[in-house]
């Protein structure tokens, strides 16, 4: 019996919680748990908590059920935390984390130091969905669960070409694939399909970014101004980092998008040396060795000269 199965079957009442401005891996881990745990117990009171989640992720059974606004409940008898690494990244749902009798958080995030009562982290992992399919009895995974897996994975893998896809990433994603899924629709709706705004958008952050550290790393920014202009918001941004880190030579890659005067959430990418979840960490973010992020305040040369200061001691 997994660690999850065990509390689940204590429980009378769970809460399920994700990190701020959830992404694929945090939609999907959260509402394979949900649609689960409805399954092992149906008798089980059960409510999920997110920020606002892409409508491209609509197509998961449960989405229309997600809350997103603080409610006055019950304690719950288990919290479960998905996909987040620290508790601050519960944002205001984590209330719920206080008040429940028992918690237990599942996440794959090398910077998550074990918050919860109880915790599965696995930072070795490809995703969050990764680490909760070992944690469910596969006799209950069924086809509306296997989507929700699968979109996790394919999302935190950058559709399995990330450094940390593995062999056993592969293995799952094929199980998952034999439930019936619509693979070939998951990836194309979710990762790949852009709207006109946001192709504009994505164009004009390549065409204004700048190379730096003799072109071994390269960043972008996105201003307020712009994103007026466009009509976009934060969500239409989703993949930007992912394109500069692909140009030939670039071992480190930087997207910003301004908050607030003076105020950028910036991410990172990496191929092969830097460890991008060192830096954020430093300055109050937090991530993976590959993919990283966090909340910076100063001009975009301050921004950029503050990260290009610990980028280079990694690659010297």
């Amino acid at each position: 019996m997994t660690k999850l199965e065990e509390m689940l079957g204590s429980a009378r009442s769970l809460v399920i919680l994700g990190h701020v401005n959830p992404d694929g891996d945090c939609a999907g881990s959260c509402l394979a748990m949900y649609n689960y745990a409805e399954k092992y117990n149906p008798e089980l009171y059960v409510r999920l908590y997110l920020q606002p989640v892409p409508d491209k992720f609509s197509y998961l059974k449960g989405y229309d059920r997600i809350g997103s606004e603080v409610c006055q409940e019950e304690p719950f008898d288990l919290c479960i935390c998905l996909d987040c690494s620290d508790r601050e990244r519960l944002g205001e749902f984590g209330v719920y984390l206080e008040s429940a009798g028992r918690s237990l958080c599942i996440d794959h995030h090398v910077t998550n130091q074990g918050y919860a009562g109880e915790n599965v982290i696995a930072p070795g992992a490809s995703s969050t969905c990764e680490v909760l399919y070992d944690q469910l009895d596969q006799s209950l995974i069924d086809q509306d669960i296997a989507a929700c897996l699968y979109t996790g994975i394919i999302h935190d893998t950058g559709v399995f070409r990330y450094s940390s896809t593995s062999a056993r990433t592969m293995e799952i994603a094929g199980k998952l694939m034999e439930k019936g899924i619509d693979f070939t629709g998951i990836i194309d709706d979710t990762f790949f399909r852009k709207t006109y705004l946001q192709s504009q958008i994505l164009g004009r952050a390549l065409m204004e970014s700048i190379r730096f550290l003799d072109g071994r790393c390269i960043f972008t920014v996105v201003k307020k101004q712009d994103m007026t202009f466009y009509g976009v918001g934060p969500k239409d941004l989703d993949g930007i980092v992912d394109h500069l880190r692909t140009i030939e030579g670039v071992e480190c890659a930087i997207f910003m998008y301004e908050t607030d005067s003076h105020m950028y959430k910036v991410s990172m990418r990496s191929n092969h040396i830097v460890d991008v979840s060192r830096i954020a960490s430093y300055f109050g973010g937090g991530g993976h060795v590959r993919a990283a992020g966090c909340t910076m305040s100063g001009s975009v040369h301050d921004v950029v000269n503050n990260l290009s200061g610990h980028i280079e001691k990694q690659l010297l």
